[in-house]
């Protein structure tokens, strides 16, 4: 298994969820590849794809507090990927997440990271407790 400084690199099966991303020209930078910006915007749309189908949201706001990105290969327009994710901790107002951004059927994904949302009541912006039906879905998530 290759290492970063993070330490090894997680398994596809560390992952508990998938969520395919078809790129698009527009993704790629000027040198060629996907721009690190871009996976966020995936890493981002998997998640909440994934609570949505779920019907896990209501009127509590995942705001993103945290989020870090170690990056081991290039991608490129037309690559098509896939976002693994997996929670990592769920709090009473928070879920930390982990995610690894793999080219279809490759073993070794081209980005790990994490990323923490703090749930919020719409109105008032501050911090309230994960919802039942937001919490069961997390759960399921959960690595390990």
């Amino acid at each position: 298994m290759p290492k970063t400084e993070l330490g090894p690199l997680a398994e596809r099966a560390t992952y508990k969820a998938f969520h395919m991303v078809s790129t698009r020209w527009a993704d790629n930078d000027q040198y060629g590849h996907i721009n690190n910006a871009k996976f966020y915007e995936f890493v981002d749309s998997a998640v909440n794809a994934h609570l949505m189908i779920a019907n896990a949201l209501d009127e509590s706001i995942g705001l993103v507090v945290d989020s870090g990105c170690q990056y081991t290969s290039a991608l490129k327009f037309p690559d098509v990927i896939e976002v693994g994710i997996k929670v990592d901790r769920i709090g009473t107002s928070s879920v930390s997440y982990g995610f690894a951004v793999f080219k279809r059927s490759a073993d070794v994904p081209a980005a790990v990271g994490h990323f923490v949302h703090v749930y919020v009541d719409a109105e008032t912006r501050r911090p309230k407790p994960l919802p039942a039906k937001l919490r069961a879905v997390v759960e399921n998530l959960k690595a390990g």
